[in-house]
């Protein structure tokens, strides 16, 4: 039987590369030093479908394999009306990912496998205030069938998320672009921050995290990067977020988890 090489497992989200200088940062990863690595990339690389490409297309040069969920700036619509509605668009995502090799589905590595996991915010982290409904780009810049609610979009994407465990021997690591639970935000933060707590994510998320038993959940949409374990738990977020943003984002890549075959 042939013995797996022993691969790196690398996550950043957030690049959000209408920003030059973020776009930069991508073409200026090596060409050569991940090539047996793979990338866990959690969302919110653009909107418009050309750059998205664009990164796809420079991260799958110097991956073993990039691993992608769509975070919310991915389905914006209002720009150039790339798509009718923001699930078309995410089928448009999904094309342009399989397109540059870019995966959306769970990698296997031996006893490893990393697992994709889509999902939205359902106001389930709180109600928001009226403030937040008129500055949210997200409801201006997304558009959703008739009927589809902030708890609909949610339970729309989370039911595409079907993987079961193999067998008692795999080790899971799951990734989402949104918070799995609230106190991944540490207390005290500022209350313009907190008001920003409905649309973070969905407690429904956790659960799925759970029924995998993941070893390690990366997420990201906060921009803020985080380190901790809850209930056996390691959750990361490793965020590359705005140029202005470099007090809570390291802006690199993080290395979380290493194969030992």
């Amino acid at each position: 039987m042939r013995r797996e090489l022993a691969v790196k497992v690398f996550a950043v989200s957030d690049v959000h590369v209408d920003y030059q200088a973020n776009a930069a940062w991508v073409e200026g990863l090596s060409l050569t030093e991940h090539r047996r690595d793979v990338l866990i990339l959690a969302g919110d690389i653009s909107d418009s479908l050309p750059r998205l490409e664009r990164c796809f297309d420079a991260l799958a040069l110097r991956f073993r394999q990039v691993l992608f969920v769509p975070g919310n700036h991915d389905l914006w619509v209002a720009r150039d009306n790339a798509a009718p509605d923001s699930l078309q668009k995410f089928e448009q995502v999904r094309a342009a990912a399989a397109r540059s090799g870019v995966s959306m589905s769970p990698f296997h590595h031996g006893r490893l496998t990393i697992v994709p996991l889509l999902g939205w915010y359902d106001f389930s982290f709180g109600l928001p205030g009226a403030d937040l409904l008129k500055t949210w780009a997200d409801f201006r810049a997304c558009r959703w069938p008739e009927g589809f609610d902030a708890a609909r979009i949610t339970a729309h994407f989370l039911a595409m998320n079907r993987y079961q465990r193999r067998d008692e021997a795999e080790t899971i690591i799951s990734f989402s672009h949104f918070l799995p639970r609230v106190d991944l935000m540490p207390a005290g933060v500022p209350e313009h921050v907190a008001a920003l707590f409905p649309v973070f994510g969905t407690h429904q998320l956790e659960p799925q995290i759970r029924l995998l038993r993941s070893k390690i959940h990366i997420y990201g949409h906060s921009h803020l990067n985080r380190n901790l374990v809850i209930d056996g738990i390691r959750y990361v977020n490793n965020a590359f977020a705005y140029p202005s943003e470099t007090r809570i984002a390291a802006k690199a890549l993080a290395c979380i988890f290493e194969t030992d075959e």
